[in-house]
Parts: structure tokens; C-alpha cells; sequence
């Protein structure tokens, strides 16, 4: 049986507990308050869930994550990160990102970025714990991603693009921002091709938490109210990419 989760105290079963199928499905309830969140992310654990669901929490296995120095950038995407006049900015649109990634894709028949989960991640960017890395052309909102930062690891959530290669650029920019910053650790949840294709690879979830738990520290069995969270390591600007890119 899936635990149910009160609201208090914040506390979740050990990831070791998750199912198989569907794979990483963890415990369900809880809430989407910031110290959840960041209760949730130093264990490797994450949010998703649809309109009709409870608050459903997850820590898959294996884990897919992209290590900053093992990005592969493909000659067709380095010429386009010199040549298609993009600009490239962080934390500038925030909302709008999430909004973005929110709308219909093909195939996909509805978005699991509800209401409920734009206003708790825009809680989280007002405490600084939630980024976004835009890419522009002129004025337009050419694509983007969103995630959580702490420490040296970036925990990624959705990306999205209406411009070829939009959102592959805004990865670029920030791998190379943490690579530069001492970043280590890009976490894509699950594993697709789209992200392999960059040189995203499945490791195994005891590695992945023991990273979080080296890097971030071993979290208590129970978590306070107030939970402080460690800062994102690196700075978003990385001086001589192509357009500008300004925190």
C-alpha cells in the first residue's frame, strides 16, 4: 500500500521503498510548501502528479542525470548557438517559463505543471531556490527550462522550445555556467533520448543520493518547519557566450 503523508511533520519513507512499477512512485500527500520541497529534493525525491491526483512523490531507479563536463554538443547545435541570434538570460521570466513548459505538447493529453505546482515553484524562486534560464530571439520567448538549485546540483523540471534547438541552447548555458562555477550535477529524473542525445546518462539511485548526501549533506529523519536551504554554487553568467547572459 502507498504511505499517505500528513501534513505534518515533514517526513518521508526511505527511497529504498519506492515501486517498481510504477517505477520510483514513493508516497502520496504531504504539501507543496517550500520546506516540503526542499525536504524532498535533498533526499531525491521529487513531485508529479495531474489535476485528478494527490500530491504524488517519486525517486526513480535508475536515475538519469547529466554530469556538466560529459555535455555533447553536436556541430549542428555549436553553429547555432553562434549564429541564431539568440540572447540568453536567467532568472528573468520565470513565470513565464513555467507557463510555457505548462502548455500542450503533441501526444501529451494534458500537463501535470497545474496551478498548484506554478505557484509553489514560484515560492521557491522568490526564496532564490528556483531558476530559470531563458532563450530569446529579439523579444520573443524562444524557449527555456526551470529546475531547483542547491549547492552544486541542479535538480531540472521541465524545459521547453518553439524556436529549433531552443531549449537544448538554454542547457548549454546552464551546464557550462555550472561547470565554470563548480557545479556537478545536472539531474534529468528520467531517462529520455532527447536528453541522452546530450550525454545524459541512467545511474543508479543508491549513486545519485549518495552524491546528494556527500554534496548537501545527510538530511534528518524529520525535517523542521524553516528548512534552510544551501544555495546554488555557481553564478548563471558565463562571459563570452553568444547574446547576453544576465542573472
Amino acid at each position: 500500500m502507498l504511505p499517505w503523508l500528513p501534513e505534518h511533520p515533514i517526513q518521508f519513507p526511505p527511497v529504498t521503498a519506492a515501486l517498481r512499477a510504477p517505477d520510483g512512485l514513493l508516497a502520496a500527500g504531504g504539501e507543496l510548501s517550500a520546506d516540503w520541497l526542499l525536504a524532498a529534493y535533498r533526499r531525491g525525491i521529487f513531485p508529479w502528479y495531474s489535476d485528478d491526483q494527490p500530491i504524488l512523490w517519486w525517486s526513480p531507479n535508475p536515475r538519469m542525470v547529466l554530469f556538466p563536463g560529459e555535455l555533447r554538443v553536436r556541430r549542428s547545435l555549436a553553429k547555432r548557438l553562434r549564429h541564431a541570434g539568440f540572447t540568453i538570460t536567467a532568472n528573468r521570466a520565470f513565470d513565464a517559463v513555467m507557463t510555457a513548459c505548462a502548455e500542450p505538447r503533441a501526444g501529451q493529453p494534458g500537463t501535470w505543471i497545474t496551478d498548484e505546482m506554478r505557484a509553489a515553484y514560484g515560492r521557491l524562486h522568490a526564496l532564490g531556490a528556483a531558476h530559470s534560464v531563458e532563450v530569446w530571439q529579439g523579444d520573443e520567448l524562444a524557449g527555456g527550462l526551470y529546475g531547483v538549485a542547491m549547492g552544486p546540483v541542479f535538480f531540472g523540471e521541465s524545459m521547453f522550445t518553439r524556436v529549433p534547438d531552443a531549449s537544448k541552447v538554454a542547457l548549454v548555458l546552464l551546464a557550462r555556467a555550472m561547470a565554470a562555477g563548480g557545479g556537478r550535477l545536472i539531474d534529468c529524473q528520467m531517462h529520455t533520448a532527447h536528453l541522452a542525445s546530450l550525454g545524459a546518462r541512467d545511474i543508479a539511485r543508491e549513486t545519485f543520493i549518495g552524491y546528494l548526501e556527500a554534496w548537501l549533506g545527510k538530511p534528518a529523519s524529520e525535517d523542521p518547519v524553516g528548512l534552510p536551504f544551501t544555495p546554488a554554487c555557481w553564478s548563471f553568467a558565463v562571459p563570452g557566450e553568444p547574446g547576453e547572459t544576465a542573472q
